[in-house]
């Protein structure tokens, strides 16, 4: 019988996307974090993954269950989750892992206490992982953005995903400060969704509310205005209605989470020691996740902070790209060390 290599994998274990990085291959695996599951007796069969499970969200009938098991980047369903995870090991390693499971790394955010990042583990070693490591959001972002975080110098990264922002300030390989705020993409689109059921009277969903985020959306008050067409129920008659949605629709929407996300930086700025802080005025912060893809909140950022504020190349992928390199680097004799930490 053949010797199996091992697969090693990366997971950006996100409240809002899975993304596995296959070493040797890359990046293998975007996928929405939902999974769809039906009970029958006690009896629990996965339905659907992935993207086939979100398109299930809220049209389900009662035996049927279409739902998000992370919340805030941690988990909240463990089942779900570990069902969740076997799938997408299962789907990107082809299934060839019952004689030679994967080592896994997972990226999780930063704050995640102790009895979250075990539950994380468990839920990869239940889904048949060899062994499992865990590195911090910020850190995993700041490889990703290709930032010189071994050199003696400060360099700061804000991950803005699904469920959480991350903020790492880093020095010489670590963190030198970091924090983790639930407030990030799901909580500007539920703000979206209040702001039209309270000013037009109209209910959307958050795909439609993250799709107006992000054709029409800004955060940037001096940003040019464009408009769209949008469907959803009005509230009083429970009729389909056509509505209009604005820039500025956007921007009120989004005044206070936004604020929110840039007290945050600001505090990781202030926080920071002062020959950290004078290296990241002058090399500038870089955004990565999918919140760095809201237009105008690079600009916002570097206005109410004073410091330099940049997209990274790839904002999507950066996290899971840096557990890629992360893994690539690490021996793999001292992977089970850092797996039992």
């Amino acid at each position: 019988m053949p010797i199996l290599k091992r697969t090693n994998i990366a997971i950006d274990l996100g409240t809002a996307n899975t993304l596995i990085f296959k070493e040797g291959e890359g990046v293998v695996l975007n996928s929405p974090s939902v999974i769809a599951l039906r009970s029958d007796r006690g009896r629990i069969e996965v339905v659907a993954l992935g993207k086939a499970a979100e398109s299930m969200l809220g049209k389900t009938p009662a035996n049927i269950s279409a739902i998000r098991p992370l919340k805030d980047g941690v988990i909240a369903d463990f089942k779900a989750t570990e069902l969740m995870l076997t799938g997408f090991i299962k789907e990107v390693t082809g299934g060839r892992w019952l004689r030679s499971a994967p080592n896994i790394l997972i990226c999780v955010p930063v704050q995640a206490t102790q009895v979250e990042r075990r539950a994380i583990k468990e839920a990869a070693q239940s889904a048949g992982a060899k062994a499992v490591a865990l590195i911090d959001e910020p850190v995993a972002a700041a490889f990703g953005a290709n930032l010189d975080i071994d050199e003696p110098k400060g360099s700061m990264v804000v991950d803005i995903g699904g469920g959480t922002t991350e903020i790492g300030i880093l020095s010489l390989g670590g963190l030198v400060y970091s924090s983790s705020l639930k407030v990030a993409g799901n909580v500007l689109d539920d703000a979206i969704i209040n702001f039209i059921r309270r000013d037009r009277g109209i209910l959307i969903g958050e795909r439609q509310a993250e799709r107006i985020k992000l054709t029409v959306g800004s955060v940037h008050p001096g940003a040019s205005s464009s408009s769209m067409n949008i469907k959803g129920l009005e509230a009083a008659s429970g009729l389909p209605r056509n509505q209009v949605v604005s820039t500025e629709d956007v921007y009120n929407a989004t005044v206070e989470p936004v604020n929110a996300i840039l007290r945050a930086v600001s505090s990781a700025l202030e926080a920071a020691p002062p020959d950290i802080s004078s290296d990241v005025l002058r090399d500038g912060m870089v955004l990565t996740g999918g919140g760095a893809l809201l237009h105008g909140l690079p600009q916002r950022i570097s206005e109410f902070t004073g410091v330099p504020c940049r997209a990274a190349d790839d904002p999507l992928d950066c996290v899971v790209m840096g557990g890629g390199k992360i893994l690539s680097e690490m021996k793999m004799k001292n992977f089970q060390k850092v797996s039992e930490r």
